[in-house]
């Protein structure tokens, strides 16, 4: 075997097990997700890029159920031709050497949108992006990930159980992790237009990550496996705990104004959404990220020290958990 044909073959094997990896992390997150509700199960819809770009994916959504007003868990395995246009949106800091050759993404991604508002919404993605030269051998690969929590209303106890869940698994790999993935989180799930508002109370981030001579593609590879299986323990013991409180009207009237939070800056500042918007992919899998039902009320101000004005605060001035 020629040391080309070797690369490209373990290449290959690297991007099948990913496929396998984020495939089979769906199912088992789809079946802990129906256990909590205990009524819904997901619907799916496998769906295929239009003709002339390459590949597709699953989209699984549970919707009006027991406990999640609107949430999916999708799945994406996509790929093309490098163009100027993907280049401009990629943002790379070079392009020697790979026009004329392709490219390769596979990802997971979920937002899950309770019914019941002291139930948090939380939301994930680990993603795995590869470029090819005109020869196809792989000339660049780069993984992405994370996990946040956006409550609307405080529980410190869920926020310490959630960001020690991530930090334990972090840790496992090299302690320096969560707080760099911490302090990354809560400096991109902000509203910059809104005071440098968080959307949530953080949890962990990370982009762009590439194999050096510390930590090899593996080391990426495994820590998405870590994060997204702990994805389960982190988030399915809130929703168990919370999904029975009762609730008023003016507990879901205050969820909808921070739902509208939410929209605003998965529609204004995600570089995922914007990214998948700008190269043509699938717009309903890309917004199924939006709640079902939002508010958008002018200049709305929680009453001071009030349950909701401890959860702004909270988003206003991000803390340490663990």
């Amino acid at each position: 075997m020629t040391d080309v044909t070797q690369h490209k073959t373990e290449t290959k094997e690297f991007r099948g097990q990913w496929i396998d990896f984020i495939y089979n992390l769906q199912d088992k997150i789809c079946k802990a997700l129906e256990a909590v509700d205990g009524k819904a199960k997901f619907i799916e819809d496998e769906w295929q890029r239009a003709e002339g770009k390459g590949g597709g994916g699953l989209t699984r959504v549970i919707q009006n159920s027991n406990v999640f007003e609107k949430g999916g868990v999708n799945t994406s395995v996509v790929y093309g031709r490098i163009t100027d246009k993907l280049l401009q949106v990629l943002k790379l800091p070079f392009t020697g050497g790979i026009k004329g050759g392709s490219w390769f993404a596979a990802g997971i991604s979920s937002v899950i949108h309770p019914f019941n508002p002291f139930v948090p919404t939380v939301h994930f993605n680990y993603r795995m992006f590869e470029l090819y030269d005109k020869d196809g051998m792989l000339a660049d690969r780069w993984f992405g990930g994370g996990t946040d929590l956006t409550p609307y209303y405080l529980f410190e106890e869920d926020a310490i159980h959630f960001h020690s869940t991530f930090k334990q698994t972090c840790d496992t790999v090299d302690e320096k992790l969560y707080p760099l993935f911490k302090h990354n989180c809560d400096e991109y799930f902000v509203n910059t237009h809104r005071n440098n508002e968080r959307r949530g109370i953080g949890g962990i981030f990370y982009d762009h990550k590439r194999a050096d001579e510390h930590q090899d593609a593996g080391f990426w590879f495994n820590l998405a496996q870590g994060c997204g299986n702990g994805f389960i323990n982190a988030y399915i013991p809130i929703a168990e705990k919370r999904k029975n409180i009762p609730f008023t009207e003016a507990h879901k009237h205050w969820q909808e104004i921070r739902r509208g939070r939410y929209v605003e800056f998965n529609l204004i500042h995600d570089r995922g959404t914007l990214f998948g918007l700008k190269t043509g992919g699938r717009t309903e899998s890309i917004l199924m990220s939006l709640p079902a039902t939002v508010r958008f009320e002018y200049n709305y101000q929680p009453a001071k020290d009030s349950e909701e004005d401890k959860l702004l605060q909270v988003c206003l001035h991000p803390k340490d958990w663990v």
